[in-house]
């Protein structure tokens, strides 16, 4: 374990960046979750903490498009269902699973979400291809859907990053073709599937505390930071930056296996 004083400058450092990335691009997590395993946190503690950490970020995110929010409502209630639900899946299945697997599992989920961020602005694009061919889905489609976003809550309340590109997706397949409604939405589930799996963790005693607190700080400072940042550095710049650290997170945590 590294000295308290070099412990804390690092994860405030990584949260702080963390939420100026998800502000600008999404993506945060691959900055902040390897940073508390370089300094020595277990995995499953590291992602529980980072969990709460980045959870206040959804809120301000939201609050954003709160009027956005006002025009959906038939689907908050649809969704929020398997994103609760989805989420206390994934925690549970992450306390229930041991260090030393979690641990050889961290770098396969970090290349992942470093591969679906990097496959976005694609992804995005065939979100109004496929939104446009379902402005009025039926029955069995929305079924789907809330199907698909039960799946996303499991992986957000496991791991998480990169969930909220797979939710833009998701609601790209009901139909969903305004960005703002959709991030709207987006934020809101993610409270959800955070909310309910940060609730999980701290009860599994499986949260440091002063650690989450502090990088929670940071994050929500960061986030107002790259805010004001966004229209300098552009989403497209910032997201190759995190893929290509993602890339080397995912790449040096093979090699250390």
């Amino acid at each position: 374990m590294t000295e308290p004083l070099l412990h804390y400058a690092v994860i405030a450092l990584a949260a702080f960046a963390a939420g100026a990335i998800n502000s600008i691009a999404g993506g945060g997590t691959l900055i902040s979750f390897p940073a508390l395993l370089w300094i020595g946190i277990n995995p499953v503690v590291a992602n529980a903490t980072n969990s709460f950490a980045l959870w206040p970020g959804s809120f301000s995110a939201m609050v954003g498009y709160r009027h956005d929010l006002a025009k959906i409502r038939r689907w908050l209630l649809l969704l929020t269902i398997p994103a609760f639900a989805g989420g206390a899946a994934g925690a549970v299945l992450l306390m229930h699973t041991s260090t030393e697997t979690f641990t050889r599992l961290v770098p396969f989920l970090i290349l992942g979400a470093t591969l679906l961020l990097a496959a976005q602005e694609v992804i995005t694009r065939r979100l109004g291809l496929v939104a446009r061919a379902h402005e009025k889905p039926t029955a069995g489609w929305v079924t789907f859907v809330f199907i698909f976003q039960f799946l996303v809550g499991i992986y957000g309340g496991y791991f998480g990053a990169g969930m909220g590109i797979l939710m833009l997706a998701a609601l790209g397949l009901i139909g969903l073709t305004d960005m703002h409604e959709m991030n709207g939405l987006k934020n809101l589930l993610a409270i959800c599937i955070n909310g309910i799996a940060v609730i999980y963790f701290a009860a599994s005693r499986a949260i440091l505390w002063t650690d989450g607190g502090i990088m929670a700080v940071a994050s929500t400072a960061g986030g107002y930071l790259g805010a004001r940042m966004a229209k300098r550095l552009g989403r497209t710049f910032v997201r190759r930056a995190v893929v290509v650290i993602g890339l080397t997170m995912a790449i040096a945590l093979f090699f250390k296996r």
